[in-house]
């Protein structure tokens, strides 16, 4: 028991049975919302002054920082080859997994490349399902629909027509790789509803749908010809000396000695960059989301587009302190978990589209409505008992284990008790600008997942990342199966124009780890050194080494 929020606990007992049969209205004022509480629209950013996107849209400091940034890579850098390869894959998660599984037997030589181990991603994050038009009086258009008012409007039309058309196809080809979803008893898929989806089009495994994802993604990949270098990370990318992408400069933490990596095409699959912790924010990404891949392809000239907007899942865990952050999944809230604040009152519908819902929780903590924690954090409950009464005793410990497993270690029972939440910083809604075939503005380098931007337009729904990744990392590898480039030269031609026009300011990129890590990626060390400090709200990104030399 909580004694510190006893009262609080009490007025939401005493309040279930008025709430129980009960919805809280939609908001009528979202758009006042948004503005006036929504992490997005705190001005907390700024134009760049440099690169493709100098002077139009604005990014946040901690990102537009990294972007200006110089590269560790020193001058006189010599690029001799080290590996030669076809298709050089940067990134192990979902995306990177199933660009190595398309090019399995159309005969290239096929790398992949991650900062970590390969699955150590966003990937194995993602709890709550994936999206799919399957049910009956559901259609791929229905699906369109929903997220494109979901994402505002400002969604990129020909990439969501192609990812909802995709959507049932890929759930096939996940289910013959051995993919468990949760299945009805009369063994069809069990589909639930999310935030702004207006049928049930949500397939779940339990709580832990991207780690059953990316667990037969990566035995798949184990098994394929592809070679796989782990703890490599992606330093630089290298051109022809005339603004084609040839390859890449990789970091071998465990040799402590940069490889230089020969590719006729180069597919960034490198995830988001929740661990930037903008405005101060925790996260719930994975410890390497620290927005490679932007920082590489803005050097070399891809545009960005909607990187002034990022998805603050309304429900992270706030207590206890060692959780801050971890998601509680938007399923939970689909099957009657309500969001109430500290005097039990119901104050928006749980259901309301994720941008808005996390703004509604903001504006109810600046308004003192709020639950503080003995570490000073402020947040709302999350009112998990309902699950059962309204579905059953043992719903919610049967449906989503993990949850009870993470909260239980710290004496709490979100079968009897409520949990704490307040927004985290969960999803990048921009990246790098691509076409439909997943191609740069740069010949030889394509861009798959969350590391691109348009799909999603401000906002992204519920499920749509899982089928994100799979749909468009398979579909950059067939692009790049049609359209391979012939080999070039590597050269630092793309960096070094760069580095001349970028401003005299300090520091290097891109981060490879938080900030509030120890993680090092230092020569004359062969492991790599893990040591996390107490803070969990620092911003900004890590200092990598210097110099970098061969």
């Amino acid at each position: 028991m909580m004694e510190w929020a006893k009262e609080s606990l009490e007025k939401v007992e005493q309040s279930r049975a008025a709430r129980l049969d009960k919805s809280a209205p939609l908001p009528n004022d979202s758009e006042s919302i948004l503005k006036n509480f929504h992490p997005d629209y705190s001005g907390k950013e700024r134009t760049l002054t440099v690169g493709p996107n100098a002077g139009d849209q604005k990014f946040p400091f901690e990102l537009a920082d990294l972007l200006e940034a110089d590269s560790s890579l020193p001058e006189s850098h010599s690029t001799e080859t080290d590996i030669e390869t076809d298709v050089l894959i940067i990134g192990g998660g979902g995306a990177g997994a199933a660009a190595a599984l398309v090019l399995e037997g159309a005969g290239f030589k096929t790398h992949l490349a991650t900062k970590l181990r390969l699955g150590d991603s966003n990937t194995v994050m993602a709890e709550g399902g994936i999206q799919a038009a399957l049910a009956e009086n559901d259609s791929t258009r229905r699906h369109f629909a929903d997220a494109m008012v979901g994402g505002h409007g400002e969604n990129e039309a020909d990439l969501l027509r192609i990812l909802c058309e995709s959507g049932p196809e890929s759930i096939r080809w996940l289910s013959q790789l051995g993919c468990l979803f949760d299945r009805n008893s009369d063994g069809t898929f069990h589909l639930r509803g999310g935030g702004g989806t207006s049928i049930p089009r949500v397939l779940a495994c339990r709580d832990y749908t991207g780690l059953e994802i990316m667990r037969v993604l990566k035995d798949a990949v184990r098994l394929s010809s592809a070679n796989i270098l782990e703890e490599h990370a992606a330093v630089e990318l290298l051109d022809d000396g005339n603004k084609t992408v040839t390859g890449a400069v990789l970091y071998d933490q465990k040799n402590s000695k940069l490889v230089n990596v020969s590719a006729r095409a180069v597919i960034l699959a490198t995830g988001g960059s929740g661990q930037l912790r903008l405005q101060g924010f925790p996260t719930s990404n994975h410890v390497g989301a620290t927005g490679d891949g932007l920082v590489l392809a803005y050097r070399q000239g891809c545009r960005l587009a909607f990187l002034d907007s990022y998805q603050y899942h309304p429900s992270g865990a706030c207590y206890p302190e060692a959780l801050a952050g971890q998601l509680v999944t938007e399923a939970i809230r689909s099957v009657g978990a309500q969001v109430v604040n500290a005097d039990g009152v119901h104050f928006i519908n749980e259901m309301a589209y994720r941008d808005v819902l996390a703004g509604a929780i903001i504006k109810e903590t600046r308004e003192g409505r709020g639950v503080t924690t003995p570490t000073g954090k402020i947040g709302v409950w999350l009112d998990t008992p309902m699950v059962d009464l309204k579905n059953g005793e043992g719903t919610l410990a049967k449906q989503f284990p993990g949850l009870i497993h993470r909260f239980e270690r710290y004496d709490i029972n979100p079968t009897k008790t409520p949990v704490l939440i307040y927004p985290t910083l969960h999803y990048q809604n921009g990246g790098i600008s691509v076409d439909t075939q997943c191609k740069t503005e740069v010949d030889g380098l394509w861009a798959c997942g969350e590391v691109t931007g348009g799909l999603h337009g401000k906002n992204r729904l519920m499920g749509n990342s899982l089928l994100d990744i799979l749909v468009f990392g398979r579909r950059a590898a067939e692009s790049v199966k049609e359209d391979i480039p012939k080999r070039g030269s590597l050269t630092l031609n793309n960096l070094n124009q760069f580095r001349k026009n970028r401003p005299a300011s300090f520091g290097e990129s891109p981060a490879f780890f938080p900030v509030d890590s120890k993680m090092k990626l230092e020569f004359g060390k062969p492991e790599t050194e893990v040591e996390t400090s107490s803070s969990s709200e620092t911003s900004g990104g890590f200092e990598p080494p210097d110099p970098f030399a061969r």
